[in-house]
């Protein structure tokens, strides 16, 4: 194993200025998977113990790629956790803790499970999915629904970097899609978890991209030919 000094931020901006790593690249259809931009995550200001901010733009970026996608006729998908209220369907996940801010105290229709209240969500067309695991593909119509709209290319936002996100990118990749993160549009606690996650995804299971390149895309994008 190769020790370091170096931060887990150094270590990926060493990784992500390799110009040697070949991407996967971006195919022809794309869809948006917003994972859990939920309030019990994205706002510190009502919920100090759960929620996170790295890139202080975050929830902007993923209103407007999500927004650009929706005028291009690319499918939008938003995710959040929320449990019934006797938590039986959290799962082993829901047993390490028991506190008010826990996982699976996340119940159905409470504050902590509604999308934030920024973003622009067209539930006339947009896929909006209850999930109770990390993936984003665990026990829910998403793959399905890509496959539907013959989309070969999945950009992740969304949080936590080291948690929903990441697991949402690995079974992305898993399922045969190119897998895009655009850095701006990822979240977590510590930069550590942050930072060492992503090289992980640039490495094996993504391209970490800037959000202008998916901009960049999607302002390109011509429809299904």
């Amino acid at each position: 194993m190769e020790r370091s000094n170096k931060s887990a931020r150094e270590i990926f901006e060493d990784v992500w200025a390799n110009p040697n790593r070949a991407p996967f690249g971006f195919g022809t259809k794309l869809a948006i998977v917003n994972v859990d931009p939920q309030k019990s995550y994205t706002r510190p200001d009502l919920f100090p113990k759960t929620a996170y901010i790295t890139d202080p733009l975050q929830i902007r970026h993923i209103d407007r790629i999500s927004w650009e996608a929706r005028r291009k006729n690319l499918p939008v998908v938003w995710t959040h956790v929320a449990y019934m209220e006797n938590a039986a369907d959290a799962g082993v996940w829901g047993t390490r803790t028991n506190t008010p801010d826990s996982l699976q105290n996340i119940k159905r229709g409470s504050q902590r499970s509604e999308f934030d209240d920024r973003l622009r969500i067209d539930s006339a067309v947009d896929a909006v999915y209850v999930k109770q695991m990390p993936s984003a593909f665990h026990d829910t119509p998403l793959n399905s629904f890509l496959n539907w709209h013959r989309v070969d290319t999945v950009v992740v936002t969304g949080g936590s970097t080291s948690g929903c996100v990441r697991a949402t990118a690995v079974d992305s990749l898993s399922h045969g899609y190119r897998t895009i993160v655009p850095i701006e549009c990822v979240a977590d606690k510590h930069e550590s978890y942050h930072f060492a996650n992503l090289t992980d995804l640039h490495l094996k299971y993504a391209d970490v991209v800037s959000v202008d390149a998916v901009l960049a895309w999607i302002s390109a994008y011509e429809g299904d030919r």
